[in-house]
């Protein structure tokens, strides 16, 4: 990773200290962050453990958070923000309790909203093929295959399309 700019260990620690006010930050992302303005090892850790000591940065509380902001601003479905969550290296245990949050009937209407949407811009030949581009963005959204597979078969065999480009 590419140094930016280089901090002292004072400045790093204000500097997210400020930035955890005003939003959740995963470790992983202050560690990312301390790396790229040049702070020393022993200094990373150190200033981790004091924005985990005086809880600005709370693991638990950032993927709850994700998970509400994902669901409801981006619309992801629930495998795209457990891969997400444990990219950001969250323990497992914590990201199974954020994902308890999620509401399933919430998640499959705001999956046949995202399909519908996603109908009227698409250009297919044929329902096969309109099919098929529906299942692969909707399984890019994270939701399961069969979730997805039968809210298409639905929306697309009750002949909601009519498109002929």
């Amino acid at each position: 990773m590419e140094v930016k700019r280089t901090k002292t260990p004072e400045q790093a620690l204000r500097m997210l200290m400020y930035r955890c006010a005003k939003s959740e930050v995963a470790v992983s992302d202050a560690r990312r962050s301390l790396v790229r303005w040049g702070v020393a090892e022993a200094d990373r850790q150190r200033i981790v453990d004091t924005l985990l000591r005086e809880r600005f940065i709370d693991e638990r509380r950032y993927a709850e958070a994700y998970v509400r902001e994902k669901t409801g601003l981006s619309r992801w479905g629930v495998y795209k923000i457990r891969a997400a969550l444990r990219a950001k290296q969250i323990p497992e245990m914590l990201i199974e309790e954020a994902l308890r949050q999620v509401d399933p009937q919430f998640m499959c209407g705001k999956l046949e909203e995202q399909l519908r949407r996603k109908m009227q811009a698409i250009r297919a030949r044929n329902g096969y093929e309109l099919r098929g581009k529906l299942l692969r963005y909707g399984v890019g959204l994270g939701f399961d295959f069969e979730t997805v597979g039968d809210l298409v078969d639905r929306l697309v065999g009750d002949g909601e399309y009519v498109k002929n480009d």
